[in-house]
């Protein structure tokens, strides 16, 4: 390895270590290494970093978030839960399961598994503790069931990654669906079992007809949220970045109108929320771009790629040592750096072992995802440490056995592809 290279890490990850924040170690480790190794002039840099923030396809980044932000000041969120708990609430272990499918509800709005540990987690973890659930199982559900946020289109990391790859990203949000159905379904089974096991929590009564048509209809138009994203984007009726504004609308007009929920002095507190949220997003894209850009012009991707393709022969390998390094760097590194950081180094590689780009961006998006639950940086961890004053320690364990079934999930469409390709080709996307 050259001298340059080695610097350049000990820059980052000293950084890191200092607790700079992530889009200043990128941006100034991208300054020294154009300033020690390269002869081209800051303004390189300058231009590299307003050229990034200037892509119109963050546009449906920042509205999502937005939409996010309209949920939950307004009452669809409470509406999609106390729906989803009518739905299961009744079974062994229902009030889990209820805030396992309002993660998945939210998930497909939102596009962020921070939103929805808050959005959720900060309503379910007390009321599952009321209910007499046990403080692990539920600290444990709450926390991991929000990676559902980035999983279940439309996903904030999946956006950013047909930005530097150039898939579709229509048949990119295709492929979330089959994980993120199998991880519900897997956590709900383990809910289910863990419930017949462990009795003593407070069981809700089976609703009748009456009060689930009741609570469907109190929840239909937060419902019909989803439905409209969806089934205007693979319709063809608007784009992704049209959804996103028309969710964003739709989301106003419910909450003002209809349910009521949201007062007009509450829109300005909105809006600069998002606001701040959006620029530290722009932020961060900005500090990985200027740091791409010192890695392209060195060179590195292509370098790295050679190294790896001599040293791997089978793609079996290769997915597996990325799923572990992915795993790993998740611990560290929020998604949205990681994706903008890794996605340009780990493309060119793909081609040499027959991998389709369109499964290793949802190979890349669930890895990263699962590590908003994995220790010692993993975000989700120390939002829910804080709901319930408990330590990392204690936090991290209650979350393993979910882990578990997510990394299960990964595993299983890691090595069979055509179960995540198959949706989208049925529904007319190039994903080959």
């Amino acid at each position: 390895m050259e001298t340059s290279y080695i610097i350049i890490i000990l820059v980052l990850l000293g950084a890191m270590a200092a607790t700079v924040p992530v889009f200043l170690c990128l941006f100034f480790t991208a300054v020294a290494g154009f300033t020690l190794f390269t002869d081209l002039p800051l303004l390189v840099l300058a231009q590299s970093l307003f050229r990034s923030m200037d892509n119109f396809a963050l546009v449906v980044v920042l509205f999502f978030i937005l939409c996010g932000n309209i949920m939950t000041s307004g009452s669809i969120v409470n509406k999609l839960i106390r729906f989803a708990n009518v739905i299961v609430g009744w079974l062994p272990g229902g009030l889990a399961m209820a805030g396992i499918l309002a993660c998945g509800l939210f998930g497909a709005i939102s596009g962020s598994t921070v939103a929805t540990v808050v959005a959720i987690g900060g309503f379910m973890i007390p009321a599952l503790i009321d209910n007499k659930y046990n403080m692990r199982f539920s600290v444990g559900v709450m926390t991991t069931a929000p990676n559902l946020g980035v999983i279940i289109p439309p996903s904030i990391s999946m956006i950013l990654y047909s930005m530097i790859s150039a898939v579709s990203l229509e048949g990119l949000f295709l492929t979330g669906f089959v994980p993120g159905i199998l991880i519900m379904a897997g956590m709900c089974g383990y809910s289910y079992f863990w419930a017949v096991r462990n009795p003593g929590f407070i069981r809700a009564p089976k609703p009748t007809w009456s009060e689930a048509w009741h609570s469907f209809k109190e929840g239909f138009w937060s419902l019909m949220l989803p439905v409209i994203i969806f089934g205007g984007i693979f319709s063809g009726a608007f784009t992704a970045n049209e959804a996103a504004v028309v969710a964003c609308v739709y989301a106003l007009i419910v909450e003002l109108f209809i349910h009521r929920d949201m007062k007009f002095s509450t829109v300005k507190k909105v809006m600069v929320n998002s606001a701040v949220t959006s620029a530290t997003l722009l932020i961060i894209v900005a500090g990985a771009t200027c740091f791409g850009r010192y890695l392209t012009m060195e060179a590195i991707p292509s370098k790295i790629s050679e190294a790896v393709v001599s040293s791997i022969t089978q793609p079996w390998i290769f997915l597996l040592t990325v799923n572990i390094l992915l795993l790993i760097i998740g611990m560290f590194m929020d998604i949205i750096s990681a994706t903008l950081i890794l996605g340009p180094i780990f493309l060119p590689m793909l081609a040499s072992y027959g991998i389709n780009p369109v499964h290793f961006g949802l190979l890349m998006t669930v890895n990263l995802g699962i590590g908003y639950c994995t220790p010692p940086l993993g975000v989700s961890l120390y939002i829910t440490g804080a709901l319930v004053n408990r330590d990392l320690l204690y936090v991290s364990r209650a979350v393993a056995p979910w882990v578990a079934i997510q990394i299960a999930v990964l595993l299983l469409m890691t090595y069979w592809p055509d179960a995540v390709l198959w949706l989208p080709r049925a529904m007319g996307w190039n994903v080959d």
